[in-house]
């Protein structure tokens, strides 16, 4: 999952959350995985400007080899494995940068170091390909390098849109897209697009310290609801 499809960060993981309950974590990855694609796709164009690809190249490498280990741990591990550790990964990600607030500059040096990034962009890629649910580990990494709102749906855009087109023919290989998948993601889509234009008139409103606060708060709860339900 990446970011928020809708103009509102955690919302799409929201999304994740209720398409796993209705279908199953494993299921509802190959469901989700083109409606992500159409997506980013549309809104790719709307945001580009707020970023570069060079912003999104030095976390391509780490987020391919999570890419690759979560291939090979989706088909090998069941559900609620997937779930609870998707789940602490979130979680302590949110620690982290909740305790480098409070503690300031003591842990400033480690959160933007290259060994951070790169467990950065492990787990982005690991949680991307298990359960669609990097958009809070994008989140949290996001306000560590405290992203502003433009910059963060910007690079979010790019990051993503490759990640997603990387990850279709994995998701398909392990046999998670099938007719009735397409189905129902012909059946959603004009519902996905219209939420992306009215989330992008909403983004506009909301400010700075809103959006990292509900940055927060989606994290936070997508981290508690894949680890302890």
């Amino acid at each position: 999952m990446g970011f928020s499809k809708t103009g509102f960060p955690g919302l799409a993981m929201v999304n994740v959350l209720i398409m796993a309950e209705i279908f199953g974590a494993k299921i509802s990855v190959g469901i989700i995985v083109p409606m992500l694609i159409a997506c980013d796709l549309t809104v790719y164009p709307m945001f580009r400007r707020y970023s570069s690809w060079k912003e999104v190249l030095s976390l391509l490498p780490s987020i391919f080899v999570g890419l690759i280990s979560g291939y090979f741990l989706l088909d090998h591990i069941d559900e609620l494995t997937a779930r609870k550790g998707i789940g602490v990964i979130i979680l302590l990600m949110l620690m982290l940068q909740l305790s480098r607030i409070r503690l300031g500059n003591a842990l400033s040096k480690m959160t933007h170091s290259a060994s951070f990034q790169w467990a950065s962009g492990l787990l982005i890629g690991n949680s991307t390909i298990m359960a669609n649910a990097a958009g809070p580990v994008f989140s949290i990494y996001a306000l560590v390098e405290k992203m502003t709102k433009e910059t963060f749906l910007g690079v979010g855009a790019r990051c993503f849109l490759l990640i997603n087109i990387i990850k279709l023919p994995m998701i398909a290989n392990l046999g998670l897209i099938t007719k009735n998948s397409l189905k129902i993601n012909l059946v959603v889509l004009p519902c996905l697009i219209a939420g992306i234009f009215i989330g992008r008139k909403l983004i506009q409103i909301i400010p700075q310290r809103g959006f990292e606060i509900l940055l927060y708060s989606f994290s936070a709860i997508a981290g508690i609801r894949l680890f302890f339900f």
